[in-house]
């Protein structure tokens, strides 16, 4: 768990998320209050906005000791070089994957930094994530294990996940510490109900954005802004860096259309993630949202209150999760998912997991239909 911050660190973390024109004597007035710059620095970093941090310091370098200044630029320094890495391996990634006739879809990471922020190195380097087909497992796999990748998820005999629920393939290389990760199916909770949101659901409408000269394939504003929302929301908006996304990513696109925003995420069981996303970004990145569309988040009360909670503890608590009898992982679902929760509680058989949790003899086996749902409210009310 984060270390718990100062007032006035926490009040230069949140200046530093603000979308719009940054409020250049609230940051000062803030940094010159920051009596411990080593835990303020280790916390932005924590949080993903150590490249924020560096460049409101260096604009104005009387704000901060010079021990703490040369601190921040290596975090800087540090996280440039891992953009421009991740950006020359993506880019090669990219055209192995298109010249076998892989569809990939690269999210989050130095995509979004180019197309939201503008910058590539003005946001934290992460991983590389990857959407592609399922049936572009195996060749995609090779590729990677080519390219010097091991596969560290554990993989049953038929190739899928070992883990139940679980849609991802996890690969490290030890010679960089470069990640990869190749997802074919998007999700919010464990498992989605309803939805496959795969490849298909965001190759129709994919734009392009030009990477290190290179032309690659970004995600449209309006589904970006989904699958940010709900990656925030899977992880409970715990990291600023995934408000600041969302507050970003509307202020590079004043003319996002809500009205499809909105119809989307109602379709594929989205809409309180958005509302949610929505309103963390307005109260703290200074995000712009028309009137009507903010109106209508703030006026479900239980989306309100899910924002009112996670703003409160950010700093406080970012691993908390918003009290309440019913599990996080259910709030924040669409009516119709809840609807299917319920039925898969009601018609699932119970399986090796809800086994493991206790040993009953065969003649008490049918109490495992009473377990079944309480063990599958625990796993989901996780992260």
């Amino acid at each position: 768990m984060m270390q718990s911050l100062d007032q006035d660190s926490v009040k230069l973390l949140r200046a530093l998320a603000w979308s719009g024109q940054k409020d250049v004597s609230a940051i000062a007035e803030a940094a010159r209050r920051i009596a411990n710059w080593e835990a303020t620095i280790e916390a932005a970093r924590r949080h993903g906005v150590a490249p924020l941090l560096y460049r409101c310091l260096a604009a104005d370098e009387q704000l901060v000791p010079p021990q703490a200044l040369r601190l921040a630029r290596c975090e800087f320094e540090r996280n440039a070089f891992h953009c421009m890495t991740n950006a020359e391996e993506l880019l090669a990634i990219l055209r192995e994957f298109d010249q076998a006739g892989i569809r990939a879809m690269p999210f989050k990471g130095v995509v979004l930094g180019i197309s939201a922020y503008r910058d590539m190195t003005a946001r934290s380097a992460g991983d590389l994530d990857l959407l592609i087909d399922y049936p572009d497992l195996l060749p995609a796999t090779q590729i990677l294990k080519w390219r010097g990748y091991e596969l560290k998820t554990k993989v049953l005999p038929d190739g899928s996940p070992e883990a139940e629920f679980y849609f991802e393939y996890h690969f490290e290389r030890a010679t960089d510490g470069l990640v990869v990760e190749l997802r074919w199916r998007l999700e919010l909770t464990q498992p989605r109900y309803r939805h496959d949101l795969g490849i298909d659901w965001v190759w129709q409408r994919r734009n392009t954005v030009m990477l290190a000269g290179a032309k690659v394939p970004n995600l449209d504003s309006v589904t970006a802004l989904l699958v940010l929302c709900m990656h925030g929301s899977k992880h409970v908006w715990s990291r600023l860096i995934w408000i600041c996304d969302v507050a970003m990513l509307l202020a590079s696109e004043p003319g996002l259309d809500w009205d499809r925003a909105q119809r989307d995420a109602k379709r594929v069981g989205l809409w309180r993630c958005l509302a949610l996303g929505s309103l963390l970004a307005v109260r703290i990145g200074g995000a712009t949202v028309p009137p009507v569309v903010l109106r209508c988040f703030e006026a479900n009360s239980a989306v309100r209150k899910l924002a009112k909670f996670l703003d409160a503890n950010l700093f406080a608590m970012p691993q908390e999760l918003p009290p309440g009898w019913i599990p996080y992982n259910l709030r924040i679902l669409g009516f119709r998912d809840l609807a299917g929760v319920a039925l898969s509680l009601a018609i699932l058989r119970p399986n090796a997991r809800d086994r493991a949790v206790v040993s009953l003899p065969r003649a008490l086996e049918p109490l495992y239909y009473v377990i079944r749902p309480f063990r599958i409210l625990l796993d989901r009310s996780g992260r």
